[in-house]
C-alpha cells in the first residue's frame, strides 16, 4: 500500500472569490505525508484568466512532502503555501483546504501509520470549560493587564528589520511611512463569547445580541487594530475573505469570511482607546475553537515589491484564556460531552459542524444573503441614493437639458461617481458573464440566494431590468457602466485637448454595430456547452482588467484594454458601439420598452441633420429617427431639441415669438416709426424707404 487519494471537498470546503468550491485531489501516504496535489475543478476568475494555473499549482506543491501527522497531533504548526501575487486569497484558501482535510482524515483514524501519534485525545488532561456564571464588567486596563485582551505592537522599523532578515531588502525599503518609529499596527484580540470579556467590550446589549446569534459550542472573538497597516485589507471587499488574519489551534486553522464578520464602531469598556478598525468574528461552521486551550492569530504582512509582486512575512499573537474564566468539568458532564462529540468511534465534531453537514446554518439564524446585506448597508445605501438621483435626472430631463451648462457637469459628475466609487471601489461592474450565469441557472437549478449574495450587483441588475421597460439599454450603458464612463470621460478630456475626432461614415457604421450582437450570440451559445469556457471568451470585455483588477494583470490584457481606450480617444465610446456583448444583450429585451421619452420635431432628418451629426455614438439615422438599440441616453439630442439658438425648428419658434412680442409692444401700438421701420416686409422695403425719406425734418418743418 503506497497511500491514498481523496477529494478535499469530502472533508472540508474551499470556497474562493467565485463563491464556488475548489476541488483538488490530494495524495497522502499511510504515515500522513502529502505525496501530491492535483487541481481538478475550479471557477476562480483570477486563475481562469489572469494568473497562470501552473503558477498556482507550483505554489500548492510546496506542501508535497510535509507530514500532516505532526500537525494533527499539535506538535507542529500548519504549514503555509507559497504566496502568489494577485491570487493571494485563492492560494491561501486552497492551502488551508489541503491542510485541514489531511488533518481531519488523520484524526478520523483511517491512516493506521499516522493515527496513533495524531490523536488529539492521546494524553489524558483534566477537562475544563468556560465558567459562564462568572460575569462582570471590567475596565480596559484591567482586561489588558490580566491578559483577557492580548496585544501585538509593531513599529514600521520592526517590520523593516523583519523583511531585511528575510532577505528582502526591497520590501524593507518600501515602507508604509518614512519614520521607523511610526506605528505599523497595534492589534488587540479577545474572545467575546466569554461573559465577562463580552459584556465589558460589547456592552450588555451587544453581548446579549451575540449570545442570541451563537449556536451551542460556537465562539466569537474581537480583533481591533490601529496604525499604518490594516489587518482587514481589501480582499474581503472583492472576494469576501479576510486574507490577512488566520486563527490557528491544535493543528487546525481557519480564515474568516464576510458572513462571519460584523464591523463595530467602538469598544464599550471603560478607558478603551479609539481604534480605526474593530471587527467581530464568529467562528465558521466547520471550525470549533476550544477556548480552554491555547490558540493564535497569525497576521500576514505584505508589501509591494516592484510593479506587481509582493513580499510576505507573518507575525503570531498567542492567546491563552486566563484561569479565572475556567472551571473543571464534572465527570457526568464530561462523559455526556464525549458521547455527544464522538458517537460510535467517529472523530470529534462540534454541534456547529454537525449543523453544517445537515445543510443548516450553523453560525447565524438568518440566511446567508441577509447577513451579507446587513454587513453592506453603507454600500447599499449609497447605491440606492445614486439610482434615485439618476431616476430624478430622467424624469426631469426636460428641465435639466434646458440648462446645458449645468446638465453637462451633472452628467460628468455622475459618470465620475460611476467610475471611481461604483467601479474601482465597489467593483460593481456588470458583465455579460452575469447574463450567461443567470441563463444557466434557469436551466440547471435556479436559486435566489446565489444571486442575492452580491447585493450591489443584484440591485444594479434589478434597476437595469426596470429601466429596460422605460428607457431601454441607455440608463446602464450611458450612466451606470464604469468602463463606459471611463471611455466617455477620457474622450471628453481628449476633445478638450483638441484631439481630432473621427466621424465613422454611416454606411460603415451601420455595418460595424452588428459585431457586438454576433459576439453575444457566440458567447450565449457557448455557455450551453460550458459556462466556464464562455467566461474565458468573455474576456472580450475589458471590464475585469480596467475596472476590477485596475490594470494589474498580464501585459496582453492590459495592452488590449489600453488599445480600446486609445481608439476611444478618437472615436467616442468605440467599444460600446461595436464590440460590447453586454450592450447587445441589453438591447434585445430593451426593444419592449413602453415609453418614448426622447422627443423629435417633424423637421428632424428632413431637412435638419444636426442631431444626427452631433450624436456621440451615431445612434440617430440620417432619416431622423433614433435607434434605441444603440442609444446610450446621453440626452445631447434633447439639449438641441430645446435650444432655440442651435435647433432650426426652435430658431424659427424663437423668431416668431420675438416678432409677436415686438408687434404687441407699446411702441407698435402707439404707431411709433421705429417699430414700423423694424417690421417692414422685404418686398415692400423699396416703397417704404421713400416714404420714410419724405418725412424728413424739412418736410415736417414745411
Amino acid at each position: 500500500m503506497q497511500g491514498y487519494v481523496y477529494l478535499n471537498a469530502d472533508f472540508t470546503n474551499a470556497t474562493g472569490y467565485s463563491g464556488k468550491p475548489i476541488h483538488m485531489l490530494v495524495g497522502i501516504d499511510p504515515n500522513g505525508s502529502i505525496t501530491g496535489i492535483r487541481l481538478v475543478d475550479h471557477k476562480e476568475p483570477i486563475v481562469l484568466i489572469g494568473i497562470p494555473e501552473a503558477k498556482v499549482v507550483a505554489a500548492m506543491n510546496s506542501l508535497v512532502g510535509r507530514n500532516m501527522g505532526a500537525v494533527a497531533s499539535g506538535t507542529e504548526r500548519p504549514p503555509q503555501v507559497d504566496i502568489v501575487s494577485g491570487a493571494t486569497v485563492t492560494v491561501l484558501v486552497m492551502g488551508d483546504s489541503v491542510v485541514r482535510s489531511a488533518v481531519r482524515l488523520i484524526r478520523s483514524g483511517r491512516l493506521s501509520g499516522a493515527a496513533a501519534s495524531a490523536s488529539p485525545a492521546a494524553a489524558p488532561v483534566q477537562a475544563r470549560q468556560v465558567d459562564t456564571d462568572n460575569s462582570e464588567v471590567r475596565s480596559w486596563d484591567d482586561l489588558v493587564g490580566d491578559g483577557s485582551v492580548r496585544r501585538l505592537s509593531l513599529s514600521v522599523g520592526d517590520v523593516n528589520e523583519a523583511f531585511t532578515r528575510a532577505g528582502n531588502a526591497e520590501a524593507a525599503r518600501n515602507a508604509e511611512t518614512d519614520q521607523p518609529d511610526d506605528s505599523f499596527i497595534e492589534m488587540f484580540v479577545a474572545p467575546v463569547s466569554v461573559p465577562t470579556i463580552g459584556r465589558s467590550l460589547l456592552g450588555d446589549e451587544g453581548y446579549a445580541r451575540l449570545r442570541d446569534r451563537l449556536q451551542p459550542g460556537q465562539e466569537a472573538i474581537v480583533v481591533a487594530g490601529d496604525g499604518a497597516y490594516s489587518f482587514k485589507g481589501s480582499g474581503y471587499v472583492r472576494g469576501g475573505i479576510f486574507d490577512r488574519i488566520e486563527l490557528l489551534q491544535d493543528g487546525s486553522s481557519t480564515r474568516f469570511r464576510d458572513r462571519n464578520h460584523m464591523r463595530l464602531g467602538a469598544l464599550q469598556a471603560d478607558g478603551a482607546p479609539d481604534l480605526r478598525e474593530i471587527a467581530l468574528f464568529v467562528m465558521p461552521e466547520d471550525f470549533r475553537l476550544d477556548l480552554t486551550q491555547p490558540w493564535q492569530i497569525q497576521l500576514l504582512v505584505q508589501r509591494n515589491v516592484g510593479a506587481r509582486d509582493k513580499a510576505f512575512i507573518t507575525y503570531d499573537l498567542d492567546y491563552s484564556l486566563p484561569e479565572k474564566y475556567l472551571r473543571p468539568v464534572d465527570a457526568s458532564s464530561q462523559l455526556q460531552a464525549q458521547a455527544q462529540a464522538a458517537p460510535s468511534g467517529s472523530p470529534q465534531q462540534s454541534p456547529a459542524a454537525a449543523a453544517a453537514e445537515d445543510g443548516s446554518d450553523g453560525s447565524l439564524s438568518q440566511p446567508l444573503w441577509q447577513r451579507i446585506w446587513l454587513s453592506s448597508t453603507v454600500q447599499i445605501g449609497i447605491t440606492v441614493v445614486a439610482l434615485l438621483v439618476l431616476t430624478a435626472i430622467f424624469f426631469f430631463q426636460d428641465t435639466l437639458v434646458r440648462r446645458p451648462r449645468i446638465y453637462v457637469w451633472v452628467r460628468r459628475g455622475f459618470l465620475l461617481f460611476t467610475l471611481v466609487w461604483l467601479g474601482w471601489y465597489a467593483n460593481a461592474q456588470l458583465s455579460v458573464v452575469n447574463v450567461l450565469t443567470f441563463t444557466n441557472a434557469l436551466i440547471t437549478g435556479f436559486s435566489w440566494e446565489f444571486f442575492l449574495a452580491a447585493p450591489l450587483i443584484f440591485i444594479l441588475w434589478a434597476a437595469v431590468a426596470a429601466a429596460l421597460l422605460f428607457w431601454g439599454r441607455g440608463p446602464f450603458c450611458g450612466w451606470l457602466c464604469p468602463f463606459g464612463a471611463l471611455q466617455e470621460l477620457l474622450n471628453n478630456l481628449a476633445q478638450w485637448l483638441k484631439v481630432p475626432q473621427i466621424k465613422v461614415p454611416w454606411a460603415l457604421h451601420e455595418r460595424l454595430w452588428p459585431i457586438k450582437y454576433i459576439i453575444f450570440l457566440v458567447l450565449f451559445g457557448l455557455s450551453f456547452y460550458s459556462v466556464a469556457l464562455a467566461e474565458v471568451f468573455a474576456e472580450v470585455e475589458p471590464f475585469k482588467t480596467s475596472i476590477i483588477l485596475k490594470f494589474s494583470r498580464d501585459w496582453p490584457f492590459v495592452i488590449y484594454a489600453l488599445t480600446l481606450l486609445s481608439v476611444g480617444l478618437f472615436i467616442e465610446r468605440f467599444f460600446c458601439r461595436y464590440l460590447c456583448p453586454l450592450g447587445a444583450a441589453l438591447a434585445i429585451p430593451g426593444r419592449i420598452r413602453m415609453f418614448e421619452w426622447l422627443k423629435r420635431w417633424p423637421e428632424c432628418g428632413s431637412p435638419c441633420q444636426r442631431c444626427a451629426k452631433e450624436c456621440p455614438v451615431q445612434s440617430i439615422h440620417p432619416e431622423g429617427h433614433i435607434n434605441v438599440n444603440e442609444c446610450i441616453y446621453c440626452m445631447h439630442c434633447q439639449e438641441l431639441y430645446h435650444d432655440d439658438h442651435r435647433c432650426p425648428h426652435m430658431i424659427q419658434v424663437r423668431l416668431k415669438r420675438e416678432r409677436y412680442d415686438a408687434v404687441a409692444s407699446p411702441s407698435m401700438k402707439a404707431g411709433g416709426k421705429g417699430a414700423k421701420a423694424a417690421f417692414v416686409p422685404h418686398h415692400a422695403r423699396q416703397k417704404a424707404v421713400p416714404a420714410a425719406s419724405s418725412s424728413d425734418p424739412q418736410s415736417e418743418g414745411a
